[in-house]
């Protein structure tokens, strides 16, 4: 089964409080889920990246197809033109999110991952919802979470 995701994440500030938005389509049941969630003190990168990995912690079963749509670069740049490897090899040295690339790593190479770029505020319709949900996740100050390691290490990023 082929699953589609698109993913967004926003940042009031940067760093500021922020949040994510994801949204899951079965490709044949056009079965819809959406999570959101929202964090006291983050970066918009750091919520790019987590709508990913928390798309590809949803899935069931291991090997499944997902094209994952995103208007982030940041992503998408650094794993299609696989520059996250060479972070790897290196270390992560000089480089921000190591824990989220670390955590995206360890699910990413259990299926089968297609990225998909899609401009942002552009009409696309799954795009403009996961923007909705991740601002409103940014905004929802009473259900906020912590990013603990953001607020442990952000003066060493």
């Amino acid at each position: 089964m082929a699953i589609v995701a698109y993913t967004d994440g926003s940042s009031l500030g940067n760093p500021g409080p922020g949040g994510f938005g994801l949204i899951l389509l079965e490709t044949e049941k056009k079965v819809k889920k959406e999570i959101a969630e929202g964090f006291r003190m983050t970066t918009n990168n750091r919520m790019e990246l987590l709508a990913v990995i928390r798309a590809l912690e949803l899935l069931k079963f291991t090997n499944t197809e997902i094209t994952i749509y995103s208007d982030s670069k940041y992503v998408i740049d650094s794993v299609e033109k696989k520059w996250v490897f060479g972070w790897v090899k290196k270390g992560f040295k000089g480089k921000k999110n190591e824990d989220l690339w670390r955590r995206f790593l360890s699910v990413y190479q259990l299926h089968q991952v297609r990225f998909q770029w899609v401009k942002g505020h552009a009409g696309n319709e799954w795009n403009e919802r996961a923007d909705q949900l991740a601002v409103g996740a940014a905004n929802d100050s009473k259900n906020f979470k912590i990013d603990s390691y953001f607020e442990l290490h952000r003066d060493q990023e």
